[in-house]
């Protein structure tokens, strides 16, 4: 891991300053009117996009897209990742599918299913995959905990809505309600915007790995200051 520099700080708040953005945002449309009226257990947080405050929607999923290109930034300018790497990769997709969401809002079912609703609905799908998979891939390599445990505990949530869709043929019960969807995927929403901060805090990290997976301070003490002489 590289040092800490002026751009890998900056850009690791960025990232920060895009998750508490999004969190603020997002997270006010579920008391506001007219917003704080659609069921946070039953209906999607893409719903808020078809309300007259879908502006506030927008700015949240587009501030933390803008934060999750910048904590590629900063992994990349600590050298926890390379610019073209797996880990990379995954983060941008899913930056990528985020502005995607805001561009293609989801179906609209009162009026029926739309071109841009189906890449509204994949997109999503992307990045509820890719970020976690980052996660887990920065968390291994940079030996840190957190983004590892947020990245499975994000699939484990994926999981939930998995496996409702792949029982619906058995039980005969549409997916989106044999589970709390709207529940659901707000947890995994919460899961993954706190991956993001979680990779944020990485690229701020000043501690490097000594080669044996153990952390140490960057700046460690010289040699001969551990040296004991004996003079007879």
């Amino acid at each position: 891991m590289a040092a800490l520099t002026p751009w890998s700080r900056a850009t690791a708040n960025l990232g920060l300053f895009g998750v508490a953005a999004s969190v603020l945002t997002i997270g006010s449309l579920h008391v506001l009117p007219p917003s704080s009226q659609v069921s946070p257990v039953r209906r999607t947080i893409s719903e808020y996009a078809l309300l007259e405050d879908a502006w506030v929607f927008n700015v949240g999923v587009m501030a933390l897209a803008i934060g999750s290109f910048a904590v590629i930034a900063a992994l990349v300018s600590r050298q926890i990742i390379k610019p073209f790497s797996p880990a990379s990769i995954l983060i941008g997709l899913w930056a990528l599918c985020l502005i995607a969401i805001v561009v293609f809002p989801k179906n609209n079912w009162a009026i029926g299913p739309s071109f841009g609703g189906m890449i509204h609905r994949y997109a999503s799908v992307v990045a509820f995959l890719t970020l976690p998979i980052a996660a887990i891939i920065v968390g291994r390599k940079a030996k840190a905990a957190w983004p590892t445990w947020l990245g499975v505990l994000s699939l484990g949530w994926f999981a939930f809505i998995l496996g409702a869709v792949m029982l619906q043929p058995v039980t005969g019960v549409r997916w989106w309600v044999a589970i709390p969807l709207g529940a659901v995927e707000r947890g995994l929403l919460v899961t993954e915007v706190a991956a993001v901060a979680a990779l944020a805090c990485v690229g701020l990290s000043s501690l490097r790995s000594d080669g044996l997976g153990r952390q140490k301070p960057a700046i460690s003490t010289p040699p001969h200051a551990t040296d004991i002489s004996v003079v007879r």
